[in-house]
């Protein structure tokens, strides 16, 4: 099985397309599609902030969804604009409210279709891939080793919110613990979730959230290959956004 694993998309399609084109996929009919057969995964927030979420779910639905041709894992921006679909009174902050203006600016047959597809992709999705064949866990913010497994809501907290502490930083951040550094298994874990300028690699756990929408990188791990392949973003820079702590 031959894998390329896309970081947090955040809305940003033109540099998704570029990245696609990069590693040599076709566009091909509202998807796509590798001559090689590679199995494109992407790690969870595919929308808020950036320009194009509503084409970013049209998208993804398509190839996980219709063709069966990509895989996909929720990130916490995913289950906020699930709930948010369900009729959930969930808050329009911290990037939903950019997804929200996109989805109400539709005609009502269309906010209809999107909401569908949305709901359909994320609860057909695993909380993350365990996939023996490429020797990888993907999970949108990690997972510890003695968690893979399981399902329960200690592990799906940790997997799309990191290893959080309940405590937070004056700006208002979430302070995390560093799980990366705990990890000695022998299967990579690809995640994503926490922006950083480069590709995060601390054992067999890579980081690959490059911070697309805030105006640095979308990135790519390849498998078996262990290969990083980024495209800039066309996004303005928001330099505070990257973090080199342990959080």
């Amino acid at each position: 099985m031959k894998l390329d694993i896309i970081g947090d998309v955040h809305g940003c399609m033109q540099e998704l397309h570029h990245l696609f084109v990069k590693m040599n996929y076709n566009n091909s009919q509202d998807s796509y599609v590798h001559p090689e057969g590679r199995m494109p995964v992407f790690v969870g927030d595919i929308t808020d902030r950036g320009p194009y979420s509503v084409t970013l779910i049209r998208l993804v639905y398509e190839m996980v969804i219709v063709r069966k041709t990509a895989k996909y894992v929720p990130g916490n921006h995913c289950n906020k604009l699930y709930r948010y679909f369900l009729g959930n009174n969930v808050q329009e902050r911290h990037g939903l409210e950019t997804t929200v203006a996109e989805y109400k600016a539709l005609p009502a047959t269309e906010q209809t279709e999107v909401r569908k597809k949305f709901i359909e992709l994320y609860e057909d999705a695993p909380l993350y891939l365990v996939l023996p064949e490429a020797n990888v866990v993907i999970a949108h913010a990690g997972i510890k080793e003695s968690y893979i497994g399981r399902t329960d809501k200690q592990v799906k907290t940790f997997v799309l919110y990191g290893d959080i502490t309940g405590k937070f930083h004056p700006d208002g951040r979430p302070i995390r613990r560093d799980w990366a550094q705990h990890y000695h298994g022998d299967r990579w874990i690809v995640y994503g979730h926490t922006p950083v300028k480069e590709p995060r690699i601390i054992g067999k756990t890579i980081n690959i959230d490059t911070g697309c929408v805030f105006g640095n990188e979308l990135t790519a791990f390849r498998l078996p290959e262990e290969e990083v392949v980024s495209v800039p973003s066309e996004q303005p820079l928001h330099e505070e956004k990257f973090h080199y702590s342990s959080e």
